[in-house]
């Protein structure tokens, strides 16, 4: 069975044998199939080591139950907080157990994407030197060349410091990652680049303490000026309100859309409208990432 993955939406590119942005590998039918397709994997779900900048480095991987060989998955990487794990996130542990595994997408994906939770050096992401963007440049060499990915479908996102290294590949590979959802976040990882458009989901609490809405307001305005968007001050909800309310920007250039969604509460990972505090079951959030990232789609034929 060949995989022949035809694009129906612009998407991002592959990743070529050096580390950056490399020009689009070009395969039957448009795009999109890693060197992995077709082969029978070696890579299972667990945690993992690569070798990268010269220091031993882990991530946790989920492949998708029933996986097929044949078939283009989506590839999630989930980038846990300041002191937090990869177990945290792989898990969903300090939230909901399961539930809030992979900040939630995992129980949305119904088994279409490949999820994976690396471990930042010191439990952070200061990214000194790029050295963290170039360990996820390796993950997805290493990913890639066993499994199959639809390398348009590449996708980040993460809480706080897990945010910063979301937003870091954001500015230095828009055109390796498809989409990125940057929660509470600051620049803490940097911003290599910064010019590319990409997809992009901010949300922010109007009373975060720790990572200021102001700045994640600044990160999103670097975005819709990358992507073409009609400036605005988009509408967010009243302090005292405990809801959440979410703005898509118009006018972006075709496949670059930018939202925001703001709601009231401080610094937390998983807000709930009508209750104060994180809840893994009752959260919107996980449910408008998703959809952000399956806004982009492709088509998988078998011939």
């Amino acid at each position: 069975m060949i995989a022949v993955l035809v694009v129906l939406s612009m998407g991002g590119t592959a990743l070529g044998a050096g580390h950056g942005e490399k020009t689009p590998r070009a395969t039957s039918g448009g795009a999109a199939a890693s060197p992995g397709c077709g082969r029978a994997p070696t890579l299972t779900s667990g945690t993992h080591t690569i070798r990268s900048s010269g220091k031993n480095r882990s991530f946790i991987l989920r492949v998708p139950d029933g996986y097929d060989r044949n078939r283009g998955y989506r590839l999630v990487f989930g980038f846990h907080w300041w002191g937090g794990t990869s177990t945290d996130v792989a898990t969903g542990r300090t939230v909901e157990t399961g539930t809030w595994a992979y900040y939630g997408l995992q129980r949305l994906a119904n088994n279409s994407a490949i999820f994976v939770a690396p471990q930042g050096l010191d439990n952070g992401w200061a990214n000194s030197g790029g050295e963290d963007v170039t360990f996820v440049d390796d993950m997805i060499r290493r990913i890639e060349a066993d499994l199959c990915v639809d390398t348009t479908q590449r996708f980040a996102l993460g809480f706080s410091y897990g945010a910063a290294m979301s937003y870091a590949l954001a500015c230095s590979r828009a055109r390796v990652f498809r989409a990125v959802a940057i929660q509470s976040g600051g620049q803490l990882s940097g911003c290599s680049g910064g010019t590319r458009p990409i997809a992009y989901l901010g949300v922010h609490g109007l009373r975060d303490s720790v990572l200021g809405i102001s700045g994640g307001r600044a990160m999103r305005d670097r975005f819709v000026r990358n992507n073409g968007c009609t400036a605005q001050n988009p509408p967010e909800p009243a302090q005292g309100s405990l809801t959440h309310r979410v703005t898509t920007y118009s006018g972006c250039s075709a496949g670059h859309p930018v939202a925001w969604a703001a709601f009231d509460e401080g610094h937390i990972a998983a807000p709930q409208d009508g209750a104060p505090g994180d809840s893994g079951s009752r959260t919107w959030l996980p449910g408008e990432v998703w959809k952000f990232f399956t806004q982009f789609k492709t088509l998988t034929l078998r011939e």
